[in-house]
Parts: C-alpha cells; sequence; structure tokens
C-alpha cells in the first residue's frame, strides 16, 4: 500500500488531491468532517480518512499512529488564522478581554501541526496569512502567492469547487508564509498573472463558508508540492522516509 499524506486542520482536501490522484492515501482531520471517521476508497486505489476531531483528541492520535506505521510523504498543516491574522488586529484587544489566552490557544494547534510533522519523518509545513505567527514561530521559511504556481494548472482551468468565486488557475495574489521542516523544499514557482484577492475574489461576509472558501488551498501549489515530491520518492535509490535528504532547496 503506498504512504499517506496528512493533512491536519484541512476540510477541503484539496492538498491532498493530486496524490490520491496517483493511488496514495491520504488522512484528514479537522472537526468539521463531522463524524468521527469515514473512509473512501477511490478508483485509483488509495482511501481517504477523514477524522472528525481535533488534533489533540484521542481519535486524531490513532489514526495518526497508524498512517505512521505505513509510511507518510507529507504533512501539510492549516492551523485557522481567525484569531492570530494581522488583517484581524483591530479585535485583538476585544477578543483579549473576554479570553486572555485565545492567541495561545491558536498558536498551539500550530505547535501541534509542527509536532506531528516532526513525528512523521517527513517533509512538513504549517502555513498562515500574515500572522502574529512569526513572533512566536520567528520569521516565515517561505513566502508566496497562489498565483506563483498557477502555471502547474492546465490554461483551460475552472475551479472544481468554487467556480464562480475563485479566477481561473489561481489569478490572485494573497501572501501566504509557510513555517516547514522535514526537509521541505518550496517547489519551482510557475507564475501566471495575479489580482489583487479582494478585487480578484467577490466574496463577503464573515460566515463560516466564507471562511472556509477564503482559506481553500491553492490548487497550483499543491500540484506544484505533489510534482516536486512524488518524483523524488519514485528515486528506488531512496526508501520510504529517506528520499528526502536527497532533496535540495533552490
Amino acid at each position: 500500500m503506498k504512504p499517506f499524506i496528512v493533512c491536519l486542520c484541512d476540510e477541503s482536501g484539496v492538498m491532498a488531491e493530486p496524490w490520491l490522484q496517483h493511488g496514495y492515501n491520504a488522512l484528514l482531520i479537522d472537526p468539521k468532517h463531522g463524524k468521527i471517521f469515514s473512509q473512501e476508497i477511490r478508483p485509483e486505489g488509495g482511501k481517504v480518512w477523514r477524522v472528525g476531531a481535533v488534533l489533540a483528541s484521542r481519535e486524531a492520535a490513532y489514526y495518526l499512529r497508524i498512517a505512521i506505521s505505513y509510511g507518510v510523504q507529507l504533512v501539510a498543516g492549516f492551523p485557522p488564522c481567525t484569531d492570530v491574522a494581522i488583517s484581524g488586529a483591530r479585535w485583538f484587544e476585544e477578543k483579549r478581554a473576554k479570553d486572555p489566552h485565545f492567541q495561545a490557544k491558536a498558536a498551539l494547534v500550530a505547535e501541534q501541526c509542527r509536532m506531528i510533522g516532526m513525528l512523521s519523518g517527513a517533509p512538513w509545513f504549517f502555513e498562515n496569512p500574515g500572522s502574529v505567527f512569526s513572533s512566536i514561530f520567528g520569521p516565515a521559511s517561505y513566502i508566496f502567492n497562489p498565483c506563483d504556481f498557477g502555471g502547474y494548472l492546465p490554461e483551460d482551468d475552472v475551479h472544481p469547487l468554487y467556480p464562480d468565486i475563485f479566477p481561473a488557475r489561481d489569478g490572485y495574489t494573497k501572501k501566504t508564509f509557510l513555517w516547514t521542516g522535514g526537509g521541505f523544499c518550496l517547489p519551482e514557482r510557475r507564475p501566471v498573472p495575479g489580482a489583487p484577492f479582494q478585487t480578484a475574489i467577490r466574496l463577503g461576509g464573515k460566515s463560516e463558508r466564507t471562511k472556509q472558501i477564503r482559506s481553500t488551498t491553492p490548487r497550483g501549489f499543491a500540484r506544484a508540492v505533489f510534482e516536486h515530491y512524488n518524483e523524488a520518492s519514485n528515486d528506488e535509490q531512496y526508501g520510504n522516509g529517506e528520499f528526502t535528504r536527497a532533496l535540495q532547496c533552490g
């Protein structure tokens, strides 16, 4: 059985999709999945395990142990940014009055992503927009815009989930910060023109659906990461988990 890609705080599954299309397995952990555990067998041969629980739960730990026992190719973390993004700084004091530890709790989720990545032995990252994480975890390893990887998508691209909201080929700018480890290297950029996020994406309001859409992983970035690491994992001279040592960050 092929190894897993592990996606933390991830409801959409966009990051895992390129791997699933090539027969890999995926473990997606997010309370929004609802059921404690569900399984989908993909026609390509892989399985999708969805765990509806927080990272610091017995259920999450159980399925993470199983995934790690089979081998993990990548850990991708998407901790919520609501309480840490600089764009929401004007509400920090109000939130702090209600809960003095609100940002510590948010940072704890990111730290859980980091620790799971380290324990997996695989390349890992967690991402966020511009946030207070830079003062907690240090400067980000990489910064990119979604349009930087739009060239990995076809010219006739249409967003499969939100075709009326996202421009084709991730043609928008929205600074994304990555904190990384385990030998993770940012793939080669293949940029396409990008309009500012607020111009390119017509989406207002503060509903949960709006937050979910705004945080959807750029598909070009997901494809770029897959191509970068799948190429190395297919090299027969490297066993599971060891291929990362062969990669050099450019």
